[in-house]
Order: structure tokens, then sequence, then C-alpha cells
């Protein structure tokens, strides 16, 4: 299995300055920082805890690093400062973005993520709270682009594998490219009709389970407006590709729009999987082969 994860940074890299402004948010001069694994940023994640026990998620970022990983990290405190206080999301204590620097400070989530193989009750769990997600950010509370912005290009991944195939693309899917194409361009077309705040990333990785058994929903940069399913779709595509039974969170959904959404992901993992990785991201193209190569089997029996 190949990990999600960044070449990451950690609290001490911090200049002196930005570990002092951090500590101004969370309330007292910090004493530990437990870096967290996971995700692509090369920025920090790291669960702080000050001289008076006050506990912070810290997360930061510079463009020195990766220009996109900073845009990104700008968005998600936008979008993660509109958040409803009802939702399944951290609160946010403080950000701040001094040109240099982008950084978000969020509550410490007492929490690990779900098991993967995924295990029937986290399962149930998560659609739960995907479907506590739906009911608060319908509509969306704040702009965002649409989902069908961000994966417009990126649903095109079998038509430009069509064009140039490599030499090892599976048998299969080199034998059924037009019905790969058409069931991406399908799907693309099924997320153009949604205004709910979509997270756009479920994966085990952005999840975190509390002690009592409920989830939350963390990192928010790609969020958009979307059909209130898609979230349970890549949830269920989060489940085929660790292990578990996806039926639990799709069987009441469009199946032909559910196949549409995994082609249309499958073929974007599959071509960009080709390109080199981006600056201080060095796993990404093996996770995201990894993805494509997984979905396959289950496209195999529901294409």
């Amino acid at each position: 299995m190949a990990q999600a994860t960044g070449t990451r940074i950690g609290w001490r890299d911090l200049p002196t300055g930005v570990r002092q402004r951090i500590e101004g948010i969370v309330g007292g001069p910090v004493v530990a920082a437990v870096s967290q694994t996971g995700g692509f940023s090369p920025g920090t994640a790291d669960r702080v805890v000050t001289a008076d026990g006050r506990r912070a998620f810290v997360k930061a970022v510079t463009p020195a690093l990766n220009e996109r990983s900073a845009e990104l990290a700008r968005e998600e405190a936008r979008i993660s400062a509109a958040l409803p206080e009802h939702a399944p999301t951290p609160r946010v204590l403080g950000s701040f973005d001094d040109g240099d620097w982008v950084v978000l400070v969020l509550e410490d989530v007492e929490g690990v993520p779900p098991r993967t193989p995924w295990v029937e009750s986290e399962i149930d769990a998560a659609v739960a709270a995907l479907a506590e997600l739906a009911d608060a950010l319908t509509p969306a509370p704040l702009p965002v682009p649409a989902v069908t912005d961000h994966l417009a290009e990126g649903f095109g991944g079998w038509r430009r594998l069509a064009a140039d195939p490599p030499a090892d693309l599976d048998p299969w899917a080199a034998a059924h490219l037009p019905a790969l194409i058409a069931a991406a361009e399908h799907g693309l077309a099924a997320l153009s009709d949604g205004d709910t705040l979509a997270h756009c990333d479920i994966r085990a990785d952005n999840i975190l389970v509390r002690p009592d058994g409920r989830l939350v929903i963390v990192d928010w940069p790609w969020a958009a407006t979307a059909p209130p399913w898609l979230d349970r779709v890549l949830l269920a595509l989060n489940i085929i590709v660790h292990g578990g039974d996806p039926e639990r969170v799709i069987a009441d959904l469009d199946r032909r729009n559910v196949v549409g959404v995994m082609a249309g992901f499958a073929g974007f993992f599959r071509d960009i999987s080709r390109l080199p990785p981006p600056p201080s991201l060095p796993s990404v193209r093996s996770f995201q082969r990894w993805q494509a190569d997984e979905l396959l089997p289950w496209l195999r029996r529901h294409l």
C-alpha cells in the first residue's frame, strides 16, 4: 500500500516570530510539539501543548517549500473559518498570512484515524457524519468554486491515456477505454448540479474518530459546491482502495452516477501518476497510481 505523505517540516523549523504569533493564538508558550504523519503538505502538522496545558493543532507552510501548498493553506483557512460550529469539524482558534508563512491554528481534536481496512461501525459513523455535514453545509456558507471546476481537467484522464497509452496500462482498461471515457464524462455531468459545500477529499487520513465513536472531518482546502452525495462516493472510494464494504455507503445512490465518478477519479489518478512528483511531495504519484490500480477491479465489476 502506498502512503500519502509529504516531507514535512516541524514546529522547531518555523521562524521564531511565527512561533511567537502562534503562541499568542494558543495562549501560552509551547513546551511540546508532536508532528503528525500523512497528507501531502510539506508544512507543519503539529499537535502542540503549552506550559499550562492548552492544546492546539498547528498547520503552517511557506511558498518557499511548495507554492501550491501555500495556496491551498490560504483556501483552507478561509473555508475553515466559515464552517458552522455545530458541524463535525475542528474549531478554528486563529490564522494569519504574513506573505511568507500561512498559518492555521485549530482545536486539537482528541481522536485517531479510522481503522483500515475499514470496519463496519466506523463506516456507519462516517456515513452519519457526512449526512450531518450535508445538512449543515447546504447551501454552502461561503463562495467557493464548483467541484466541476476542480475536476473537469482531471476527469479527462482516460481520454489522455487513450491518446498516449503507457506500456503498462492495465489490459482490461486498455480494452475498455471508450466505456471508461464515457463513464467519466457522465460522472462529471452528474456533479454539475448541487449547492452543498462538499469536502471533496474524504479519506481515512482526513477523518478522526473521537473516543465516543463520533467522527470529525478535517483538512478542508479542496471544498467546493457539489451534490450532497459526492462525499459519500469519495468515502466509498477510500473503502474500496483500503478494504471494506463500500455498499454500506452507496447502496441507495444512483449507480450510474457512482460508477461515473469512480471512473473519473480512476482515470485522473492513473493519468496524473505519470507526471514527476512536485517539490517536497515525493510519494504523491505512487499514491495516485496505487489508488487507480485498486479502483480498477471494482470498475470491472460495475462498469
